[in-house]
């Protein structure tokens, strides 16, 4: 289970969120206005809960019952989906798991209760009645038929004796009734079973796939092969813990293609390891061989994964362009023995950094990822979900290095998240790592990971949505850094957009030794737009000490603008407005008006 977030309110109970932290690994996070001592300060509660529990987090919230109810209810759905989540009081005497009680609620309740010398409050059936969740199978089984499990829990809730057939010491450690001629059948075991009415089938996952293919070849022919390979066993889809394969294949889309199918991951070996099944392979190939450096794959994959007490099932089957085998395990598929898998490196853009502009998708990424790349000031704006994992700190001008080196890691089979901040697209790190694959000098590894990119919230965006609509008609960003691009380039660009009349945000707009890009961009804009266009100014965004200023053009001053601001320009027809609080607000008209026979014209007449 993932560590929990233990959530405060104040610090009157932080002695007993110390006592929480020892017992579960989790940290502490408090709110920001009332708690002084908590590692991690969040601003909204109910903000900072459902981020949570979108998200997956285990939360442990030293408060009232109803508060978390209430806070949490616009969110709750697939109750197989919740994480958990457990109520305390603040005199540690009551430990309540509240949500989530069959994936993992119960068991960290207990284990925090065991821990406090208290009792923790179980209310699902099944645990209480028998300290099993039958719909909740341990880790390595796979529950069949999850829509019988409530019938069945409702017969051995009313009194009625179950018949176990196969080997499960998790069942036998429960204190459900068993007899040789009970009512309901608790079946367990690798083949393909069709459950009566009162019958749950567990399978567990000792089987492997082994996969070969050419390279491009279609997803369609490999699953039809391994289903083929399936139907002659008899062994049940559940069985299968992975689909293996050798490691130039980790980019090779019809191997993950039949993972996806059957619900598991692929995993790879390096020829060497495949190779050293050798002498244990039924097929072995001099072609292959000579080909990717061992003598079978689909075959050496399963017997590496299934280690040196497995053995094959069915040998390897071809297809026109596919090759597949079967293999079983002694007992549950160890996953220490499953080779490595295909790496991910998650491209994110968290934004401003602050909780509510970062997506749920970004937050699922980096919780996804064991390893965070990035500048270290955006790694410190996701302290709040980055626990446990191990971060990687590059400085400023170090981009290159950053991305390669994320690269790397992926390469090695983890998965790391590249931060970001604003949109990851937008004049950031997304655009390297294309260029890095382009150019070479990747490790073989590094260039075989799989690459998801979630957008954030752009400076640009973040800046209009605070000071009002200025983006609404055409506007156009341009980077005054020189750094990569051409100053003289860059005064082209200005040039046009000053006669195309587009809003414009200026990324970069001054360093340290930088100062007169901006002023000359001023001074072109004012040859084409009134002096009092309006000018927004937005410094730290979204971030502690935000500050939106809005200026005419003639009146923008450099020394206000630090590398920190992006600085956004009206067109030539972008207004202010102010409303009865006395706030000034910047829009820019969408221009329709002006076009004969228009709706917003004709309403107006």
């Amino acid at each position: 289970m993932k560590k929990p977030h233990i959530i405060l309110l104040n610090d009157v109970p932080f002695e007993l969120a110390m006592k929480l932290a020892d017992i579960t690994g989790g940290k502490i996070e408090g709110a920001k206005k009332r708690s002084k001592l908590a590692s991690v300060m969040f601003d909204d509660l109910g903000v900072h809960l459902q981020a949570l529990f979108n998200d997956g987090q285990p939360i442990v919230a030293i408060m009232a019952a109803g508060a978390v109810i209430r806070l949490l209810a616009p969110v709750l759905g697939d109750k197989k989906k919740e994480p958990p989540v457990i109520i305390i009081s603040e005199d540690g005497k009551q430990v309540v798991p509240l949500l989530g009680g069959h994936r993992g609620a119960n068991e960290l309740a207990r284990k925090i209760a065991d821990g406090l010398g208290v009792n923790a409050a179980i209310t699902t059936a099944g645990d209480l009645r028998f300290g099993v969740a039958l719909d909740e199978p341990p880790v390595g089984y796979i529950l069949a038929n999850e829509q019988n499990a409530k019938a069945v829990m409702a017969e051995l809730v009313a009194g009625a004796t179950a018949k176990l057939t196969g080997v499960a010491p998790w069942l036998d450690n429960s204190t459900i009734p068993f007899e040789a001629n009970g009512k309901v059948r608790l079946t367990v075991g690798e083949s393909v079973v069709e459950p009566g009415p009162l019958e749950l089938v567990y399978h567990p996952q000792n089987h492997v796939l082994g996969m070969g293919c050419e390279r491009g070849v279609g997803g369609e022919e490999a699953i039809g092969l391994a289903r083929d390979v399936l139907a002659k066993s008899g062994v049940a889809p559940q069985s299968i813990a992975a689909v293996c394969s050798i490691d130039v294949k980790a980019d090779e889309s019809a191997i993950h293609a039949v993972a996806e199918y059957f619900g598991v991951e692929a995993r790879f070996f390096d020829a060497k390891q495949l190779e050293a099944q050798a002498a244990r392979l039924k097929n072995p190939s001099d072609i292959v061989f000579a080909e990717v450096g061992c003598h079978g794959v689909a075959e050496g994959a399963v017997l590496a994964a299934c280690g040196v007490d497995g053995e094959l099932v069915v040998d390897k089957h071809k297809s026109q362009r596919v090759t597949c085998a079967l293999g079983r395990a002694a007992g549950l598929v160890d996953w220490g023995t499953l080779g490595r898998a295909r790496g991910k490196l998650f491209v994110v853009g968290i934004g401003p950094g602050s909780e509510e502009w970062r997506s749920p998708q970004v937050s699922a990424m980096i919780e996804a990822s064991s390893e965070l790349v990035g500048y270290s000031l955006y790694l410190d704006l996701i302290a709040g979900i980055s626990g446990g994992k191990t971060r990687h700190d590059f400085d400023l001008g170090r981009e290159e290095d950053r991305v390669r080196h994320a690269m790397e890691l992926a390469g090695t089979g983890k998965n790391v998240a590249l931060v970001c901040s604003g949109d990851a697209g937008i004049y950031a790190m997304a655009t390297l790592v294309f260029e890095l694959l382009a150019d070479g000098g990747l490790s073989d590894g590094a260039r075989r990971i799989a690459i998801e990119i979630s957008p954030g919230i752009s400076a640009l965006q973040a800046a209009a949505a605070r000071a009002g609509a200025p983006l609404g008609h055409d506007f156009c960003t341009i980077s005054l850094s020189d750094l990569l691009t051409p100053w003289e380039d860059i005064q082209r660009r200005v040039e046009a957009a000053a006669q195309g009349d587009f809003v414009i945000a200026f990324y970069n707009p001054v360093s340290k030794r930088r100062r007169t890009q901006l002023a000359y961009a001023r001074d072109r804009l004012l040859e084409y737009r009134p002096a009092d266009t309006p000018v927004i100014l937005a410094t730290n965004l979204g971030r502690e000490g935000e500050k939106i200023r809005i200026v005419p053009l003639a009146e923008l001053n450099v020394e206000d603008v630090d590398m920190l601001t992006v600085v956004v320009v009206g067109s030539s027809n972008t207004k202010t407005v102010e409303t009865g609080d006395g706030r000034r607000w910047v829009y820019t008209p969408r221009g329709y008006s002006a076009k004969p026979g228009s709706g917003l014209k004709e309403a107006a007449q």
